[in-house]
């Protein structure tokens, strides 16, 4: 059926493609959808690998925000096809782009002239636009992975991956892994410190593996689940509790499971000159309270993060390219299963891997 759908042109040029089209609440339907010509500095991507963020699991549900009907699927993988115009393209970290590489891109496409873009904070641009977040009657349809193909539009970063880094690496890397990066990055310096991670799910376990890799002196992951403990004694924990009441003291606090309370207690822990790092608090989960006195008193610093920038995409694929033989990457995504199934994977049960995967 698919190669039946995914019609081109006599002159080669793909005209269109199957894309996962979500329609609200569990509505999700497969159809063959128009590939528009390409603009210049514009780039198709035939879909390799896709994985399953929570936050589109979120939508679905109705936790979360979302233009509709959409193309989710914001962690993906795959090879260039074509490119639109003459434009000599290049990648985030400077190499020129050419059919057939295979990529990974932003999840977040700034217009790259307001102030906050110029400030350097090009994620929380004025104007920005999101890979699977745009909405499908947009200029911007097939902006989601869940999909046979993606049309990256003109500025988009694009990092390109290397043969040793797997589909299964580099598909969470669009999203899970360089936020990550851009947690540590906020929460620096960590050697020698002593750090705790809440949530130990996609994004706590490689927290937690980004912290043994800057030499923390501890790394304490902290969640409710046994199986998930057990899982982070292999991602660079070094204690594993089900509470974070059964933490004595941290330096550097980094909240990633969205849990209100459990942030509260965790700003209790912070010893003087502490860190707390606010990243996994995407969805309304209640207020927190905080005493000022002991915040001046202690020194603490409280830090937010929401994305990431392009260079994270670089360090997210450079760190799973070097801690690829430390940790069991590939343990973390599940065998992946063809495009009709990704109405299941968005509105079943949640399974025994953090990621799930689709192959187009």
């Amino acid at each position: 059926m698919t190669d039946q759908l995914q019609e081109t042109s006599t002159s080669g040029r793909v005209e269109h493609t199957l894309a996962a089209i979500w329609r609200g609440g569990d509505d999700v339907s497969l159809e063959s959808v128009p590939v528009p010509p390409l603009e210049p500095g514009e780039v198709l991507v035939r879909v390799t690998l896709a994985t399953v963020c929570g936050s589109d699991r979120h939508t679905v549900s109705g936790r979360r925000a979302q233009p509709c009907p959409s193309i989710l699927g914001h962690e993906t993988v795959g090879h260039i096809v074509a490119f639109g115009g003459d434009d000599e393209l290049q990648s985030v970290d400077g190499q020129q782009l050419h059919v057939g590489q295979r990529v990974i891109w932003s999840e977040t496409l700034p217009c790259g002239t307001c102030d906050r873009c110029v400030a350097g904070v090009t994620a929380k641009c004025r104007t920005v636009r999101k890979a699977g977040h745009e909405a499908y009657d947009s200029s911007w349809a097939l902006s989601g992975g869940y999909a046979e193909h993606v049309l990256l539009p003109r500025g988009m970063p694009v990092a390109v991956v290397d043969d040793d880094v797997s589909d299964a690496l580099a598909a969470p890397a669009a999203c899970a892994t360089a936020t990550v990066m851009a947690v540590i990055e906020r929460a620096m310096p960590i050697a020698g410190k002593r750090l705790v991670v809440i949530g130990a799910g996609m994004l706590g376990l490689t927290a937690l593996a980004a912290a043994a890799d800057a030499d923390a002196s501890s790394v304490t992951a902290v969640d409710p689940a046994a199986e998930r403990r057990e899982m982070a004694k292999q991602f660079g924990a070094t204690t594993v509790v089900a509470s974070i009441g059964e933490v004595e003291q941290c330096d550097v606090l980094i909240e990633l499971s969205g849990k209100a309370a459990a942030l509260q207690e965790g700003i209790g822990k912070l010893d003087v000159g502490g860190v707390a790092i606010f990243a996994g608090s995407v969805a309304p989960d209640g207020d927190i309270a905080v005493d000022p006195e002991s915040v001046v008193r202690r020194h603490l610093s409280f830090r937010g993060v929401h994305n990431y920038e392009p260079r994270h995409l670089i360090q997210a694929l450079d760190f799973l390219q070097r801690s690829n033989g430390r940790f069991p990457w590939t343990d973390l995504v599940a065998e992946p299963v063809p495009l009709d199934r990704i109405g299941d994977l968005l509105t079943g049960a949640p399974g025994s891997k953090p990621r799930y995967s689709i192959a187009p």
